[in-house]
């Protein structure tokens, strides 16, 4: 039965390293800890080593025996020569060769699990930051940059040699633009230099549609960008080399084949004991991507799924099953915590087998360390390591080499420490070849990156207030209308635009090019708005209007706050929907509060509405869109907004947050 263990350092071994022959003391020792067994041989001298010393049988000495016959086979032609040498006696010979049969040498085998989630191409970690006052990590402590998760893995993996990598989702997709510019190719092809073997697929993953998903499997050129395959300027391969990794999909289903759009597990072997990893996708990514770009695919039920997957498993006598999950939950607090966790992947882990023995989650960029039950109350272990390449999860699986199952886990949230202020014994080094290939994206990028767009008069946050308004939702709502109002353009009266297409928030002082406060570089607008959404202008009713916004609170929706839609200057409205509260599937929009530049809006009326490409195929499951007539295609979103700071030369000021009124009853 699987024990779960808290984090701890490693257990050193019982054995004298590098010891010479004037330290040979004490007796022989086998094995290691409490099952150590300590016999009356004297640890004698062997040239310049002791007999400690030459039996390999801890885990500090890297010892990795894929079950107790192994290790007893060796030890024993071991001790046989000793006796041959006259270095021990028959006596001691055939006391050695009994300890090594009753030890646990062999009986167990540690593997260590290297995880992440939602690293979103985020190459480069020379702006990004971590904070955790629970774990005396100070505000902006830098952290992160996929040279410095290779430094950590490298040390990780040091000290274990059955090791194996893993990412839980989003690995590509919403990326900063050195990465996104090139199609993801850098975040790929870092990866493969990081050591990757195993990616469960994403909803982000999708972005760019299945056929873009392939090639970031499989390799070779955009097939019409030419900012695709730079492998001659970066140092990579060329053409494109595709991922040297496995994604895994178990839930997402070709419907014209009935297959797996890619392998729902992978297995890796670690001296003849199999551990395989599912690969499970957000059953919920069609709501959530552009629906065009996953026609023909189905996804499934993630416990429903991944319990199917356990028969087949055991029927290849895998025992040993740890999920990867590209969903999550909210846990509050330290990053090795799980105070107050709530979320989907609670009630998914509720459903699952008791053969599965652990989950590495994603999604919610949340970093924690938990113990929920399972379908039979047991108490597994459910990970995350946040987002954007700052942590990395260093798990411990204990396998039972004759039953070929987990017995214990331990696990620890690592900070991806770029400056060495938590004073780690070991500062990470990161890894040059990739640091390089980094470096080469980044110059790359820069022309663009680096051109000054416009500039704000203060920071612009996507935090949302009570009723879901957000002041950067505002300012892009308007540069949405202000681009579709034109009669050429579609004579947009309103615009509309989804919480969760705004990424990051705009910095008054942060220009990474240094061309003083407020100024707000391309790469920073890119940075907020990076999915490349055109923008669509279409008619809707009065009625459907009401009926959108009723939308955002349906079955399906986020359950902290609905998803709320931002909105242009002159649409106002009432509601009474309060988050984290309210149940959701009901109508709370104020009948007769939607007014448009303060008149009512009339339910028999027309009105041209403006919104990008991803809501105007219903995304986000607001399917009121697609009911909408007339369609005409404008600029790209990011276009919209470049257009809407140019505009106003000043500087954008946050917007007032004051278009959506949460009220406790409607009049």
């Amino acid at each position: 039965m699987l024990s779960i263990l808290k984090p701890v350092a490693a257990v050193a071994g019982l054995v004298l390293a590098g010891a010479s022959s004037a330290n040979c003391i004490g007796s022989v020792i086998i094995g290691e800890s409490n099952s150590a067994i300590a016999t009356s041989v004297a640890n004698k001298a062997v040239g310049n080593t002791c007999l400690n010393d030459l039996i390999i049988d801890t885990e500090a000495e890297g010892a990795s025996y894929g079950n107790h016959g192994e290790f007893l086979a060796r030890f024993s032609r071991q001790v046989t020569e000793w006796v041959r040498q006259d270095i021990i006696s028959p006596n001691e010979g055939a006391e050695l060769k009994a300890a090594g049969a009753g030890s646990r040498v062999g009986r167990t085998l540690r593997v260590r699990v290297i995880a992440f989630n939602d690293f979103h191409g985020n190459i480069d970690g020379a702006s990004l930051s971590f904070s955790s006052p629970q774990d005396g990590i100070p505000l902006r402590t830098p952290a992160g940059g996929v040279d410095y998760m290779a430094g950590l893995i490298k040390q990780l993996k040091a000290g274990a040699p059955n090791n194996v990598v893993v990412s839980a989702g989003d690995l590509i997709g919403a990326s900063p633009l050195n990465s996104a510019l090139f199609h993801d190719e850098p975040a790929i092809e870092t990866m493969n230099r990081l050591g990757l073997e195993f990616n469960a697929v994403g909803n982000h993953e999708f972005d760019e549609g299945r056929d873009e998903l392939l090639r970031m499997q499989n390799g070779g050129c955009h097939p019409t960008d030419a900012n695709s395959c730079q492998g001659a300027s970066v140092g990579t391969p060329y053409p494109f080399e595709g991922a040297r990794f496995d994604f895994l999909a178990a839930n997402v289903v070709d419907t014209a084949s009935g297959k797996t759009l890619f392998p729902a597990y992978g297995v890796k072997n670690f001296n003849g004991n199999r551990v395989a990893f599912i690969g499970m996708t957000l059953e919920s990514t069609p709501t959530i991507v552009t629906p065009a770009g996953i026609a023909g695919l189905v996804f499934k039920d993630e416990a429903d799924t991944t319990n199917r997957l356990v028969d087949v498993l055991r029927q290849r006598g895998i025992n040993a099953v740890v999920v990867l999950i590209h969903e999550g939950g909210l846990a509050p607090g330290s990053i090795n915590g799980c105070d107050g966790v709530t979320g989907p992947i609670v009630d998914i882990v509720r459903r699952l087998d008791d053969a599965v023995d652990m989950v590495i989650s994603g999604h919610t960029h949340q970093a924690y360390n938990c113990a929920l039950p399972n379908s039979k109350g047991r108490a597994i272990p459910v990970t995350s390591a946040g987002s954007f390449s700052r942590i990395l999860t260093s798990i411990d699986l204990t396998l039972d080499t004759d039953s070929k199952d987990i017995v214990a886990v331990s696990a620890v949230n690592k900070l991806v420490d770029r400056e060495n202020v938590l004073q780690a014994a070991a500062p990470i080094e990161p890894v040059a070849e990739i640091s390089a290939i980094v470096h080469n994206y980044n110059a790359l990028a820069a022309p663009i990156a680096n051109r000054i767009i416009g500039s704000i008069t203060a920071d612009i946050a996507t935090v949302r207030n009570g009723a879901g308004e957000s002041a950067l939702g505002d300012v892009i709502a308007d540069s949405q209308l202000a681009a579709t109002a034109p009669a050429n353009k579609g004579g947009a009266v309103i615009a509309f635009m989804n919480t969760g297409g705004i990424r990051a928030n705009l910095i008054y002082a942060g220009s990474p090019a240094g061309e003083g406060d407020g100024k707000v570089t391309y790469g920073e607008a890119f940075t907020v708005q990076p999915f490349g959404n055109s923008l669509t202008v279409k008619t809707l009713t009065g009625q459907q209007l009401y009926d959108l916004l009723n939308q955002q609170w349906a079955i399906g929706q986020f359950s902290d706050g609905g998803r709320t839609l931002q909105i242009s200057n002159g649409f106002t409205y009432q509601h009474t929907f309060i988050p984290n509260a309210s149940p959701l599937g009901a109508n709370y929009v104020c009948d007769g509060s939607l007014k448009l530049n303060g008149i009512a809006i009339d339910k028999s009326a027309s009105y041209r509405v403006a919104m990008n490409s991803f809501l105007a195929s219903g995304g986000d499951n607001f399917s009121v869109f697609n009911l909408g007539t007339g369609q005409l295609g404008g600029d790209v979103d990011l276009d919209a907004l470049e257009a809407y700071l140019q505009a106003n030369s000043g500087g954008v000021a946050p917007g007032p947050q004051n278009r959506i009124q949460q009220v406790a009853a409607c009049n």
